[in-house]
């Protein structure tokens, strides 16, 4: 596989941009920016094809990065094969435990390597699992920062499949992980607090953002009932994502089950094995951004009974396709939903849900949406979180420079 020439640890360990002013990163080194661009290296495992969230974050990165500054941002990623993406990708063959599911990275040596041969300025890692303490090894040969970037709670994850001492081991192996990098950051409160007490102190809370242009009420197509096969006046809300177990897929479909058929469900997830009632549709994995603005805008609202979000990026994306919510009062889904945009209801409770559904109902759900868009807007836009993005990443490199080389590099 081909890779970008290495740069020699010492140089990068004191190559640190001197501003960031709207576009381009400078380097104090005076090397043209046309021979020597910030090299952005993101490192996950949670890159499948049914991955969601996280992966449509880094799409987006990528392509803001590509836009708006003259950064160079590669994702080293698993894949089926070694092979290069449209989107920065660097695929390492990897190995999948089950059809659809996550790859494990479990050959650390080679992933190192490839991370030094790459020769990143800053390293962010989406995760903590076999790949991350790869990045973590190379970033110490490299000397150059590593941020993680926290988008699971996979202490809670643990306990809840597994029962509550893996979920405790979970918790530990995490802290020991997200202390060693130089900063942690979520993408919410609330898994910032979870980190602080796991014992994890370099922790920032910077929310994602939402294309709102992609994401908008112009992709509302009024056909959509008729697409189902529903009336005209069927009221219809929609989830899309992942059909894990904190998700709560079953809670949404008793509470569908209880509203009867003058309410319509429509589900866009992974293929499963799932006993649906009449008033519920079931659609493939929605991997097009377009695609699943499509079926937000063309819904009347984002129905989400997931108890252990630590953002909900489908939730902003419906909000910014001018569309009201229903989600559980739990995790990091208040901090995005409130009242003027949605319902929040009891976690865990399917009659709780249903009556939220009826409650949306009974307020204009068109006012809902016209509020819900306007804090997309306002608050989440991806100009602004990739501003704040940037901000760390300066810092983490300012610091780095400032302080010199802290590891052997030899």
């Amino acid at each position: 596989m081909t890779t970008p020439a290495a740069v020699p640890a010492a140089s990068v360990a004191r190559r640190a941009p001197d501003r960031l002013a709207g576009n381009p990163w400078r380097f104090e080194d005076g090397t043209p920016r046309s021979v020597r661009r910030m090299h952005l290296l993101d490192v996950t495992m949670l890159y499948a094809p049914t991955s969601g969230g996280v992966v449509r974050y880094l799409r987006a990165k990528h392509a803001w990065l590509r836009r708006h500054t003259s950064i160079r941002h590669s994702l080293l990623v698993p894949g089926a094969e070694d092979a290069h993406g449209a989107s920065g990708e660097i695929f390492l063959r990897t190995r999948t435990l089950r059809p659809h599911g996550h790859r494990w990275p479990l050959a650390a040596g080679r992933w190192s390597r490839e991370i030094r041969d790459a020769a990143p300025d800053l390293i962010e890692v989406g995760d903590a699992g076999p790949e991350a303490w790869a990045a973590l090894h190379a970033a110490r040969a490299l000397d150059v920062p590593l941020i993680a970037f926290c988008h699971s709670d996979i202490a809670k994850m643990a306990a809840r499949r597994l029962g509550a001492l893996p979920g405790a081991a979970v918790r530990l192996y995490g802290r020991e992980f997200y202390r060693r990098c130089d900063l942690v950051v979520t993408p919410s409160a609330f898994m910032r607090a979870q980190l602080n007490a796991w014992g994890v102190e370099r922790v920032v809370a910077r929310p994602l953002g939402v294309d709102t242009d992609a994401f908008s009420p112009r992709r509302r197509v009024p056909a959509l009932r008729r697409e189902f096969g529903l009336p005209p006046r069927a009221r219809v809300l929609a989830y899309a994502g992942r059909f894990s177990p904190e998700k709560n897929l079953h809670v949404l479909l008793d509470a569908f089950r209880a509203l009867g058929p003058r309410y319509h469900l429509v589900l866009a997830g992974p293929q499963a094995s799932l006993s649906l009632p009449p008033n519920v549709t079931l659609l493939p994995f929605l991997h097009s951004s377009l695609e699943l603005a499509r079926i937000l805008a063309s819904v009347d609202g984002l129905v989400h009974a997931g108890d252990q979000e630590t953002f909900g990026l489908v939730v902003l994306e419906a909000m910014a396709c001018g569309r009201g919510i229903v989600a559980a009062n739990a995790g990091a889904l208040p901090e995005i939903v409130t009242p003027p945009a949605g319902v929040l209801v009891a976690p865990g409770d399917a009659a709780a849900m249903a009556e939220g559904v009826r409650a949306f109902y009974s307020r204009d759900p068109e006012q809902l949406g016209r509020a819900a868009r306007a804090r997309a807007e306002s608050e989440y836009s991806w100009g602004s979180a990739m501003r704040g993005l940037l901000g760390l990443y300066r810092g983490a490199l300012a610091s780095a420079c400032a302080r010199g080389p802290r590891y052997a590099t030899s």
